[in-house]
This record gives C-alpha cells, sequence and structure tokens, in this order.
C-alpha cells in the first residue's frame, strides 16, 4: 500500500522514508492539504497531515469521496480538524499524543533570552559592524518569577529550566503537576499569575475555553516589563490586542513561535509577493518581538518521534486496532 504525505519538509522526507522501509510505501508531497489540493489523495485509503493542514468539513468531505478511509496527523494538536464531520463519514483520524518535550520547552526559552538579551538586534548590528551596547541592556532571570500556563509535559520542562535559572515559579492549570510543586511552584489562579510573572510562557492547548486566553484584559494587567512567550497555538493570543500594547510600548519582549492566521503562511517562502496580513505585518516590525514560523518542536528527537507514531498509528489502523492516539475510531461494524 502507499501512503500519502501532506506538508513533509525536506528535513522530514528521509526520516518518514526511512520509518516506513520494509512496511508500506510512501509519496511525500511539500504542499500542505487544503481544498485546492484534497483532490490529490483520491485512491488513496491512507493519508498523513501536518499541523497546519485544513481537515474542515469541505477537505473532509472531498477525502471521503475520494476514498480515503484514515487520516494520521504528524501533531499532538488538532484543532484544524472537524471531528465530528470525521467521525459523519467514517474516517478514522490519529494524531501523534507526545513527543519530546524538551524540544518546545528549551525553544521557548530561547525565544525569551533571545528578546530579553536582545539577540537578534546585537546579531544584526554586528553584521554591519556596529558594536555598540545602546539599547542592548537585558535583566537577569535569577531571583526572578516564571509564569507557566499550563504543566503538562512541555510545561514541566519549562518550569525544570526556569528552576535552573533559579527563578520562582508560578503555575495555573486544571491540574496540578506534582514534579511541578516539587520543583517549588505555587499554583495562583490566572489573574495573579499575569500580573506578577516577569516571564509568561503558554503551555495549553488551544480549544474553545482557551481561546485567546491571552486577550485585552490579561495583557493589561501584565507588567510592562514581561516578556510573554507562546509555543503552544496561535489562538491563544489575541494579536490585535498584543499589537496595541506593543504600540503603547509595553513589554520587553514577546517571542511568537505561533500565529493564529499562521495556516497558509507558515512553512512557505513568501519572500518574493509579500503578505496582505496587517496584523503580522506590523507586529514583526516591532524591535522587540521574535517572530518564528512554528518550529519549536522541530528537532531531530522529537521530528523522529512524530514520525515513529505515524507509522504506529497506520500500522494500527490496518491491523484493526484501536491505538491510544486514536482521535475518531474506526466505525462500528
Amino acid at each position: 500500500m502507499e501512503i500519502l504525505a501532506f506538508g513533509v519538509q525536506s528535513d522530514e522526507k528521509p526520516l518518514i522514508e526511512k520509518a516506513f522501509a520494509g512496511k508500506h510505501d510512501v509519496r511525500c508531497l511539500d504542499v500542505f492539504l487544503t481544498e485546492d489540493t484534497a483532490p490529490i489523495a483520491a485512491g488513496y485509503e491512507i493519508i498523513s497531515t501536518s499541523v497546519n493542514a485544513d481537515l474542515g468539513a469541505s477537505v473532509l468531505q472531498t477525502l471521503a469521496k475520494g476514498g480515503t478511509q484514515m487520516i494520521a496527523q504528524r501533531s499532538t494538536g488538532f484543532n484544524n480538524i472537524d471531528l465530528e464531520v470525521a467521525e459523519r463519514l467514517a474516517l478514522r483520524v490519529a494524531r501523534v499524543s507526545s513527543y519530546s518535550p524538551y524540544s518546545v520547552a528549551e525553544f521557548a526559552w530561547t525565544l525569551a533570552m533571545a528578546v530579553n538579551r536582545r539577540i537578534v538586534r546585537a546579531v544584526s548590528r554586528t553584521r554591519d559592524f556596529d558594536f555598540r551596547l545602546d539599547g542592548l541592556l537585558g535583566r537577569d532571570m535569577h531571583g526572578r518569577t516564571a509564569g507557566v500556563l499550563g504543566t503538562g509535559r512541555i510545561g514541566e520542562a519549562f518550569a525544570r529550566i526556569a528552576h535552573g535559572y533559579g527563578m520562582n515559579l508560578l503555575g495555573w492549570d486544571v491540574v496540578e503537576n506534582p514534579a511541578c510543586t516539587a520543583l517549588g511552584m505555587t499554583y495562583v489562579d490566572k489573574e495573579r499569575l499575569f500580573a506578577e510573572a516577569d516571564v509568561i510562557s503558554l503551555h495549553v492547548p488551544l480549544m474553545p475555553a482557551t481561546q485567546h486566553i491571552v486577550g485585552k484584559d490579561a495583557l493589561a494587567a501584565m507588567k510592562d516589563d514581561a516578556v510573554l512567550v507562546n509555543s503552544s497555538r496561535g489562538g491563544l493570543i489575541d494579536t490585535t490586542a498584543l499589537v496595541a500594547e506593543l504600540r503603547a510600548g509595553r513589554f520587553t519582549g514577546v517571542g511568537l513561535d505561533v500565529y493564529e492566521a499562521e495556516a497558509g503562511l507558515f512553512y512557505v517562502d513568501k519572500s518574493l509577493e509579500g503578505i496582505d496580513d496587517d496584523t503580522l505585518a506590523r507586529l514583526v516590525t516591532f524591535p522587540n518581538v521574535i517572530v518564528t514560523s512554528h518550529q519549536a518542536y522541530y528537532t531531530a528527537e522529537a521530528v523522529s518521534q512524530i514520525v515513529e507514531t505515524t507509522v504506529q498509528n497506520v500500522m494500527d489502523h490496518l491491523a484493526g486496532r484501536t491505538g491510544p492516539n486514536v482521535l475518531v475510531p474506526r466505525p462500528a461494524a
């Protein structure tokens, strides 16, 4: 059987081909799954998709009509999938429940330190042989407070790094993590976390309850010199409200690896044609903001685990098994 994989990055392709070798053939495409590209899947029982795939009702209907029975998404998040429609169309859906939490946590801290110590501005200057220190003053993290919104595996890894810096820890989650409590983390309500933390990092999934969890009120409550980092999902932050605060001169720095309207932009070269997203265009002009293209997970270890889990999900489907990563199971006989 041949598996069709959408949105495969060049670094990812050899890992996918190696993982499927001796099991099934795999056709890797660098194009993302959208309404325009969905007809390519006609005749493929199993497809694999990336995190930015469009798996809304229209695309799912096209897939089902073309004979697709199973979708193996190569990500943990699944807010891009209409699961109710998938179930109605008898499309089995699986995801990658977990992979290296260190990949994302370490990248989140890289963003935090990059904006705190003005690394991008410094590098830009030195490339022009400008070695002044004006405007590059950062702050010690030791003794300051890190606020972790979401203390699962990734949030815990982030907290451990913060603990290594000698920071005080505040956490918020629906369920407390004993490992974080053992580090000295104090669980508080969101309002206190926003108001007291010097560094705020988001590690919660995107769902209706967390959509714009960092909105106008939350941003207003934060310290003027806070560092805000989002390496989870773009929709957690009301970007329009964030831009307004940045225009007012607030925040030491903001590090964003995700953006709420990133679909169709991230993972694509827009350098020659530009973009028509005025909010993102404004966001990247602020000197205290770093935007990266949803790459926090992108380490050899994490991608290898994602690919291996995806292969296992495919094998489970073909064997009629319902594995732990299934979001929409095989229809009852």
